[in-house]
């Protein structure tokens, strides 16, 4: 079993023994910290509450809000929810900040809690760090039985959502009615189920085939949305003859696509096409990670804008993007971060962008994918025991590398001529995530290989 602690918010497996896992211990002692942290930090006592339909949901739903309310903090529980609804549903409520109850792309024995500041934002790593220190020393007050906080079931941030989403400037219901799109969606059997359905509808798309939207919370497939586990969406998207298909992961921040011929558009290319559309309409900043490819590096370049790396993390993205002042960012996973809506990973708003991109450009999902630059990443792992000084290692394979352009800011980014590897922690699992970028499939991989077996060589020389 296991309970990780990070800038992430607090996530788990479900069961185990107290701090090993995400127990009911756990939830209601890291949920009475940030609910202590969030009203002495805004001085409001009202908190939003969203979930995914993973398995374990109603469960850490009735623990959050009895917590919350125990703390005297009124709760707008949204109930089954997306990620991003959630954070635009904070400042519309003008709340202390929310929670989101979600794993995201972990398998179904996960769930976490996601915490949000009084702008709908994640917290920073200082207040992560205050909100750990709350709990540890069980820094709480509870509210008398007169001062017990409320709860008020609201289900009208999903219509409220897509009104904001239609609102966008550059979101062309027309001309996406227009088109006449026949689109397959996955949805993992989670939120994404109730609220693509809906959007689609609002954005004009009359035919949709739905694979996997009953949001029971039974993932038919890993719910992480990577090639491989897009089988069934690829060969539906090819048999009902549709111009394209959309999946999202199961608190719907990531978003990824699959071309009318059944290849996959690529995770990658998600922000790249959406980043292209915008600054066709509004030159200016991007943002994406360390990790993510360097084509939206070349499209922004390309329209007159200035592309800038942060570090991974949504919360570093967007702190960057703030710095910068960037029109559009995000990360290569599918999170496309659109600050006109909001500062959050929103596939809503990516999908309405995108669709309306591919009306207006009129071409095949393949043919606009081929109008970007080619570049391959290759995403690999290593898992390690909880144990392992991952620090450690990455100090060992940066001095084998010495002589090499490299970063170290976040974990270890080691650049070869055109190409890159990126090696770092991962913030939500006891693993060592392996990136490597190269004009091919094979120069990516024979790259990350390179790297995999140096760090197999460490591990046998420590062992």
């Amino acid at each position: 079993m296991t309970l990780i602690k990070s800038i992430s918010g607090i996530r788990g497996t479900i069961g185990g023994a107290v701090g090993d896992g995400l127990t009911p211990l756990d939830i209601v002692k890291f949920t009475s910290a940030y609910g202590s942290w969030a009203v002495k930090k805004s001085g409001i006592k009202k908190i939003v509450v969203g979930r995914d339909a993973r398995l374990s949901g109603a469960m850490v739903n009735n623990l959050v809000i009895g917590t919350l309310q125990g703390l005297g903090i009124d709760v707008i529980d949204l109930g089954l929810s997306t990620t991003p609804t959630v954070e635009v549903a904070v400042t519309g409520e003008q709340a202390a900040g929310g929670i989101i109850l979600t794993a995201s792309h972990n398998p179904k024995q996960w769930n976490a809690l996601k915490l949000l500041n009084a702008n709908g934002e994640f917290i920073s790593d200082a207040d992560g760090k205050e909100v750990l220190t709350i709990a540890e020393y069980s820094d709480f007050n509870y509210a008398d039985v007169n001062d017990l906080g409320k709860v008020t079931h609201d289900d009208t941030w999903l219509q409220k959502h897509i009104d904001l989403v239609l609102a966008l400037p550059l979101v062309d219901v027309e001309a996406i009615k227009k088109a006449n799109f026949k689109v397959v969606i996955d949805c993992v059997n989670s939120t994404g189920g109730i609220f693509v359905p809906a959007l689609l509808k609002a954005l004009g798309v009359e035919t949709v085939h739905e694979l996997y939207c009953e949001p029971d919370g039974n993932f038919p497939h890993n719910p992480e949305p990577l090639p491989e586990n897009l089988i069934a969406l690829s060969k539906e998207v090819v048999g009902k003859r549709a111009d394209l298909g959309i999946a999202v992961d199961p608190d719907v921040d990531r978003l990824c696509f699959v071309c009318e011929d059944g290849n996959m558009f690529g995770e990658e290319y998600t922000l790249v096409a959406v980043a292209d559309y915008v600054l066709k309409n509004n030159v200016g900043n991007t943002v994406s990670n360390l990790s993510s490819t360097r084509a939206l590096r070349d499209v922004t370049e390309k329209a007159g804008g200035e592309y800038h790396a942060a570090a991974v993390g949504e919360v570093n993205v967007v702190n960057k993007m703030k710095e910068v002042n960037a029109v559009i960012g995000g990360e290569g996973n599918g999170g496309v971060i659109y600050p006109e809506l909001h500062y959050g990973r929103d596939a809503l708003v990516g999908i309405a962008l995108f669709l309306t991109h591919l009306a207006k450009y009129g071409k095949s999902v393949s043919s606009l994918r081929a109008s970007y630059p080619g570049y391959f990443i290759s995403k690999n792992k290593i898992t390690l025991t909880p144990e392992m000084d991952i620090d450690a290692l990455l100090a060992k394979v940066e001095e084998k590398y010495i002589k090499q352009p490299h970063s170290t800011i976040d974990g270890l980014k080691i650049e070869f001529d055109k190409e890159w590897v990126h090696l770092r922690r991962s913030n939500t699992e006891p693993i060592i995530r392996i990136y490597s970028e190269g004009n091919s499939e094979t120069v990516a991989n024979g790259l990350a290989n390179k790297i995999i077996i140096d760090i197999k060589e460490i591990l046998q020389l420590k062992g």
